[in-house]
């Protein structure tokens, strides 16, 4: 069975286990039997590069070492960015065009999303907001890059 490829419909990636991640769309959700990282990894692959080739590039563009966002795809701005990390089998990964806000309540930090959903996680609200921001800022080199290129 071939793995899941994200899509512009995809809004996060949830780790679950080795063998079990949890994949929400706009409409829908279910689960594949891979590791968030290989959903990652195989999605980087079927758009032309590899998970490491996109940290790579991010690394380069941002100059972070860690929790980095990634370019899935250039075209369609498909920025991802991970709420721990990466190498961790519950590695949540959220679509930045999907993001909308972060919220605590009661010691628990919930992602909101603009579907309406919410994504509980374990990461505080500061932690979420940085990840934000640097994948915004992945955003805007990107779409610097492409300006520059058409001028």
């Amino acid at each position: 069975m071939k793995t899941y490829e994200v899509n512009e419909e995809t809004i996060a990636v949830i780790g679950i286990s080795e063998k079990e991640t949890k994949v929400v769309e706009k409409k829908r959700e279910y689960l594949v039997e891979d590791s968030a990282y290989e959903v990652m990894d195989y999605s980087c692959q079927y758009f032309g590069s590899s998970y490491l080739g996109r940290v790579n590039g991010s690394k380069k563009m941002l100059g972070y070492t860690y929790k980095l966002p990634i370019i899935v795809e250039e075209s369609k701005e498909m920025i991802f960015f991970p709420i721990s990390s990466p190498e961790s089998l519950q590695c949540i990964w959220v679509a930045l065009k999907w993001y909308s806000d972060v919220l605590e309540r009661k010691n628990k930090t919930y992602i909101l999303l603009k579907n309406g959903k919410k994504i509980e996680c374990t990461a505080s609200k500061n932690s979420i907001q940085n990840q934000v921001m640097r994948a915004s800022r992945l955003n805007l080199i990107l779409n610097e890059r492409k300006t520059e290129k058409k001028g």
